[in-house]
């Protein structure tokens, strides 16, 4: 397996792709400038964190650490997830719920079928994509549920006026809500080694890994992103649009 060696020289160089969002931002007068700047350094910080932090948990191997790995991974992706909410009655503990459930049953299913292994090296790399990717799907749940609740609002008024419960009433908008949180993930698999090959693949293939078995580690990841995001949609739509309606069933201002 060959070893890809990137120097603090070619960081340096590769600094100039970054130069090229701020000279765009300046030129179109975006006012992006402080944030693209901002997101660099706390990227460039977070991630000689990490790999310190990474490289002493794969030294100890200590199936507790890793436990606490991923529930540190969950909690930060719920958070996320949670602040994206728009609903000011919004819970972090329907995040919680979400992203947990569906990166725990996916990483089971995973280790159970042997594809990977209860280590550290691999299971905490999985459960960042997992829980990642979930976060993004359960942001965008959430915001289409602010939408459609806004929009739909005299149509659901309707439907509770004439006695049907609140969940009949927000069939429409929790399937709607679902179906966006889940087609980011659904058209990427639609497209996955047409128009770009992922990073695990990609990374794969650089360290010199076969291409064949790159692919297989792929189609893995592909199942696994539809299934995670698939759950955590589901399980924080139906944890959520609870929080629209008041004590008495009542739809909320």
């Amino acid at each position: 397996m060959k070893n890809v060696v990137v120097s603090n020289w070619s960081l340096v160089l590769a600094f100039a792709l970054v130069l090229v969002s701020i000279a765009i931002s300046a030129k179109e007068k975006l006012g992006l400038t402080k944030d693209i700047l901002i997101s660099v350094i706390r990227a460039i910080i977070q991630l000689v964190v990490i790999g310190f932090v990474l490289k002493f948990i794969f030294h100890v191997n200590a199936l507790w650490l890793t436990l606490v790995s991923t529930l540190v991974i969950i909690f930060n992706a719920s958070w996320n997830a949670y602040e994206r909410d728009p609903n000011p009655h919004r819970k972090l503990l329907d995040s919680i719920i979400a992203e947990a459930v569906g990166t725990y049953v996916t990483l089971g299913v995973l280790i159970f079928s042997g594809v990977i292994k209860p280590i550290p090296m691999q299971v905490i790399p999985i459960t960042g994509m997992i829980a990642g990717n979930e976060m993004v799907a359960v942001g965008l749940c959430y915001k289409a549920l602010n939408d459609s609740f806004h929009d739909l609002r005299e149509q659901l008024l309707e439907k509770l006026a004439l006695g049907s419960d609140i969940k009949m009433a927000s069939m429409l908008i929790l399937r709607r809500s679902i179906k966006t949180a889940m087609q980011p993930t659904i058209d990427s698999a639609k497209t996955v080694g047409l128009v770009n090959l992922p990073g695990m693949m990609s990374g794969l293939i650089f360290a010199g890994v076969n291409p064949v078995y790159a692919i297989k580690y792929q189609i893995m990841i592909t199942f696994m992103l539809l299934s995670a995001t698939g759950l955590g949609a589901v399980i924080s739509v139906y944890l959520a649009y609870k929080n629209y309606f008041n004590e008495r069933m009542q739809l909320r201002d």
